[in-house]
């Protein structure tokens, strides 16, 4: 979400990439929330953090516990910070339930990457 959020809001001036401590395929209830905010996700693909192994980033965000855990460090990040944002995918309940929880994960993303891509750059 967050990726596809970053590059078309701010695709300009910053280049997002999404990765995974799995990869998984990309579930419907996010290409379903994503189109309530006109952005397409389906040609996105789900990646492991090993396909970035050895680059650079200027900033590296986490958005689920579990990942800050996994990855505490990222070489090469000038910079790391960490959004506890609780993972939709492990929601409970029957499918009203999870679209919701899918929802709530992208308005706190959303809110996130609008407040990441209004600030001023360093310089």
């Amino acid at each position: 979400m967050a990726e596809a959020m970053v590059n078309a809001w701010a695709g300009d001036r910053f280049e997002a990439f999404s990765a995974g401590t799995e990869a998984t395929a990309i579930r419907p209830e996010t290409i379903e929330v994503m189109r309530e905010l006109a952005l397409e996700v389906t040609g996105q693909r789900s990646k492991h953090l090993d396909e970035f192994a050895g680059q650079a980033f200027e900033r590296v965000i986490t958005v689920c516990d579990e990942a800050a855990e996994a990855c505490p460090t990222f070489p090469g990040a000038a910079s790391m910070a960490h959004w506890s944002i609780p993972d939709p995918s492990a929601a409970d309940g029957g499918p009203d339930a999870r679209l919701e929880a899918f929802r709530a994960a992208r308005d706190t993303i959303a809110d996130r990457v609008r407040q990441l891509v209004s600030t001023p750059e360093p310089g």
